[in-house]
């Protein structure tokens, strides 16, 4: 099959738009250069020619050479704008942007089918990792099961440095920002926004669900405290913040990001730093596990590279799972859970369906204990910033289906 000549219009020029330049230069066999690149800062100093700027998006959406469009800003309300506008002029798209694709992921299935162009955006979930393209590829036909995942490096880093040096949440959030590992507005990373976007679009091409982010319940890594640091050191775990997809019974997928206590069993133990991890399990190939950098210029950068290499021979998402069996996203299934808080009155053990064990200190209270999912969701204790609440090691091979309405339900039947 022949390649096709890639002319390029790049929105962004931050971390990740100069390392796609620079991995552009050392890849000439690509036939793809970067015709054009659109930013908005007027004087901010740049390391390659102002020729190659512009501050004008029409430059480059109404440039009829540009055949494809690479967008790498933050803005996504503005990212959103340029990638629709580029499909509507007859452009190919590469976007990084999570948060915009998994916020309008529906109109732009749209957009792609009426418009008749590719959108790829393999370096919206894990960077290095190719995820997006082997669960349309490989997992096409093989039933999948579950999908479970480090997918923000930037909390990996936060957490490893709470683990492998001792420092603080807040010591190690501040040790981030300086090296540039986290977003702009740290908050969609630390308090699991990122991942939960992330797995939005994993959804996509897993189970073929097509939901939008606030469907899927997200905690992250902010509340945190020294009691749980402590405890995972003095037991030997590791704490993660895991993206989980998990499908029950035939027609039902559970779907959630919660920061979860790891031992060392467990692939995701050593899964350290800004790398990524992910597992798939399927009905017949059983577990696989991904891992790669998940955040930096030059991982980023490689999959967009990967993107912009697959359009050159035509290649699009089919969305298979769409046409395959109908899945949806469900809350009756029930977890096992650490919860700490300050007061005794904060969190009643009456929502719980079972308790495990029970802790008292000067730091505070703690309860492990299994509860519904669709309880902890709707709960005023979930919600406040003094309690912390992590999965136990093995909550994840435990997820068990629930039809009844109350705790004392009898009909929970594990799928593991």
């Amino acid at each position: 099959m022949s390649r096709k000549q890639i002319i390029i219009g790049l929105f962004g020029f931050g971390c990740v738009g100069k390392g796609l330049w620079d991995v552009l230069e050392q890849t000439p066999g690509l036939r793809a250069n970067i015709r054009s690149i659109c930013v908005k800062d007027h004087n901010k100093q740049r390391p390659i020619s102002l020729d190659h700027f512009t501050f004008d998006k029409n430059d480059i959406l109404n440039n009829q050479e540009i055949n494809i469009v690479v967008e790498l800003i933050d803005d996504s309300e503005a990212a959103y704008e340029i990638v629709s506008t580029a499909m509507r002029n007859g452009k190919g798209v590469v976007s990084a942007n999570k948060k915009m694709i998994a916020e309008h992921l529906e109109e732009l299935l749209v957009l792609q089918k009426e418009c008749d162009v590719p959108f790829l955006y393999e370096a919206a979930c894990c960077a290095s990792i190719p995820i997006i393209r082997n669960l349309e590829e490989y997992y096409d036909n093989d039933l999948l099961v579950s999908l479970e995942g480090i997918v923000n490096g930037s909390t990996n880093y936060i957490l490893t440095r709470t683990s492998e040096d001792n420092l603080s949440y807040e010591a190690a959030l501040k040790l981030a920002m300086e090296k540039g590992y986290a977003e702009s507005n740290p908050a969609l990373d630390v308090e699991g926004y990122d991942a939960k976007f992330k797995l939005t679009l994993l959804l996509a091409h897993a189970f073929g669900i097509v939901e939008k982010p606030d469907a899927i319940y997200n905690l992250g890594i902010q509340r945190l405290g020294a009691l749980e640091l402590r405890l995972a050191s003095e037991k030997g775990y590791k704490i993660k913040l895991m993206a989980h997809a998990q499908r029950l019974g035939k027609n039902n997928v559970a779907a959630f990001v919660i920061p979860q206590f790891v031992n060392g069993a467990s692939r995701f133990y050593n899964v350290d730093d800004v790398f990524n991890g992910v597992q798939t399990e399927t009905s017949f190939a059983d577990k696989q596990f991904f891992m790669g950098k998940g955040a930096g210029a030059f991982p980023t950068a490689s999959a967009v590279l990967s993107d912009i290499s697959a359009l050159s021979y035509d290649y699009r998402y089919e969305y298979k799972k769409m046409a395959q069996q109908s899945f949806d996203l469900t809350d009756k299934f029930s977890l096992e859970v650490f919860v700490r808080f300050e007061n005794r009155e904060d969190v009643p053990t009456s929502d719980f369906i079972s308790i495990a064990e029970k802790y008292r200190s000067k730091e505070g209270y703690y309860i492990v204990g299994r509860i519904r999912f669709d309880k902890l969701r709707s709960s005023a204790w979930a919600g406040n910033p003094a309690v912390s609440i992590l999965l136990t090691p093995d909550s994840s091979e435990e997820i068990c289906e629930v039809s009844c309405s109350t705790n004392d339900c009898k009909c929970s039947q594990s799928i593991m």
